[in-house]
């Protein structure tokens, strides 16, 4: 049932995008996020669409196996775009008393969905393709800079780190507590949204008492090995720039570079 959740997982491969650097990632999706949003006509989000797909197949992960992560995602994409799907001016297509939908708003829905799915694939492979330390690791480098204003830029990777370790760790948890109460009668299937809402209480509750508790034993193995924080700590696997990181920055950089190009010079 919960199986096919992969959001947060490494993907354990040999691809390229798998040997880039943790930083570069970062920063690729980063400028894909950044280019998903001057998007504004079919050929900018094609291009961006081809982008994407060249980046998916270079990492080797299936994208059947991407796909099957969004599946809990789509609520979310859907509820974000009901509240453009009503809105916006234009030529009104459909009426009923108060709500109505035009052209412009049906428009601003279809870019809604196709940026948020885009931008979430994208980051997927980032979290497919690098181990969690890894990106943690990258991320502490380049918020460095914010260590001048006291943010406790180490920690806060910290963090990141065992927030992706636990996602897979609370997804198993939470599959054999729903069997476990399956088991024992609970229908989790049947029923308006209300009712399993209800239905999945007895699931939740020893969830988080789960979640508490590890999280009590991970401090204190934490405080068992004197660990008060990443700053000036070594790294048995230091992030190195590789030509191919080199090569990566300079595709992005063009890919970026034409977007605002072609949306600057041929769009209005």
């Amino acid at each position: 049932m919960l199986k096919d959740i992969t959001i947060g997982q490494y993907y354990n491969v040999e691809s390229v995008i798998h040997r880039l650097d943790a930083r570069t990632k970062l920063i690729l999706t980063i400028l894909y996020a950044i280019s998903l949003f001057i998007c504004n006509d079919i050929w900018m989000f094609s291009f961006a669409a081809l982008f994407l797909t060249i980046y998916i197949i270079l990492s080797r992960v299936p994208f059947v196996h991407m796909v099957k992560g969004m599946k809990m995602i789509w609520f979310f994409i859907l509820f974000t775009a009901v509240f453009s799907l009503f809105g916006g001016r234009g030529t009104v297509l459909w009426e009923l008393g108060f709500l109505h939908i035009t052209d412009d708003g049906l428009a601003m829905t279809g870019k809604i969905i196709v940026r948020l799915s885009f931008l979430i694939l994208g980051s997927a492979v980032m979290t497919y393709t690098t181990m969690p330390m890894s990106l943690a690791a990258g991320l502490e480098s380049l918020l460095g800079f914010l260590k001048i204003f006291r943010v406790p830029v180490a920690e806060l990777a910290i963090m990141l780190s065992i927030a992706l370790r636990f996602i897979p760790i609370f997804m198993e948890e939470l599959d054999k507590i729903m069997k476990a109460q399956m088991s024992r009668g609970a229908d989790f299937e049947s029923g308006n949204i209300f009712k399993r809402i209800r239905a999945c209480v007895p699931v939740f509750i020893p969830l988080f008492a789960s979640a508490i508790r590890r999280a009590e034993e991970l401090a204190e193995a934490m405080d068992a090995r004197c660990f008060h924080g990443g700053e000036g700590r070594t790294r048995m696997h230091p992030l190195q720039y590789g030509m191919r990181d080199y090569v990566t920055y300079f595709i992005a950089a063009c890919y970026f570079a034409g977007m605002i190009v072609y949306r600057i010079g041929f769009t209005v």
